[in-house]
């Protein structure tokens, strides 16, 4: 299915595929603007196919990841150690705490689901929460969390004494940080005010894990000129997603093989 010559737009940049003219295998070599990239190959697994770097020695299973691995920046093994230093910090503080919301949609949303999960896999909190407002269809969709599930469901308020207990004082880490916290600043000044809402926030130690795993899996985008977000890969369950994001980082924080590279 593949021609022995092709082109393809990755990132919105032209991508040149070549076929080494003396085999037939799945096998191109790769250029960009006249420059050599590396080899890929195709590699059939059961229905799907695995795109394998020879240069990087990594499998993918977009095509497009490939290439980005191969435009990776002659700093990237740099950064990659910065970030798995990052990780064994973060491992390493006791008052560390993987929290997770489940919202009613993206733009201006509420929780309809809040979990944290200490470093080895207990819950120490898992509340669903009646959001008193809509759940967005594409939202009811990704986590399953329906209206008639949350009707007997206690709202944040009650359950934010609890939470407070869990949180305070902690470390943080959540992925898409940002997100997860402006959830709860937004329910913090509906239930307290704008004021006690931010001396809430300010009791938490945040840290965002998205950033530092984008730089790790280290999938350049010429586009954006910057290593591409990952997908956290849970179930969008608020517990299972806790549990994802701390695999994540104990996944970083271990050292890279010495002759991965």
């Amino acid at each position: 299915m593949w021609e022995d010559l092709f082109d393809r737009e990755v990132d919105e940049r032209s991508v040149q595929f070549v076929r080494p003219a003396d085999t037939d295998r799945p096998t191109w070599a790769v250029y960009e603007g006249g420059n050599y990239l590396g080899t890929v190959n195709a590699q059939p697994t059961g229905d799907t196919v695995m795109w394998r770097s020879q240069t990087t020695r990594e499998s993918h299973r977009q095509l497009d990841d490939a290439i980005r691995a191969l435009r990776r920046p002659p700093s990237w093994p740099r950064e990659r150690e910065q970030v798995s230093q990052w990780a064994r910090r973060r491992l390493d503080d006791d008052s560390l705490i993987a929290l997770d919301v489940e919202t009613t949609g993206l733009q201006n949303a509420f929780a309809v689901q809040i979990a944290a999960v200490a470093r080895g896999g207990t819950v120490v909190f898992n509340e669903y929460v009646n959001p008193d407002a809509d759940i967005e269809p594409g939202a009811a969709a990704v986590h399953g969390i329906t209206p008639e599930r949350l009707a007997s469901a206690p709202a944040f308020g009650e359950v934010l004494p609890a939470l407070t207990d869990v949180l305070h004082g902690r470390t943080v880490l959540a992925y898409n940080m940002p997100f997860d916290r402006d959830v709860l600043e937004r329910e913090l000044v509906r239930h307290q005010g704008p004021v006690a809402a931010g001396q809430w926030l300010a009791r938490c130690r945040w840290e965002d894990v998205m950033e530092p795993y984008a730089v790790w899996k280290g999938l350049w985008s010429v586009k954006r000129g910057a290593y591409r977000n990952q997908r956290l890969g849970g179930s969008h369950d608020a517990v299972a997603d806790c549990r994802a994001l701390l695999a994540k980082t104990e996944q970083m924080a271990a050292p890279a093989p010495p002759s991965h590279w």
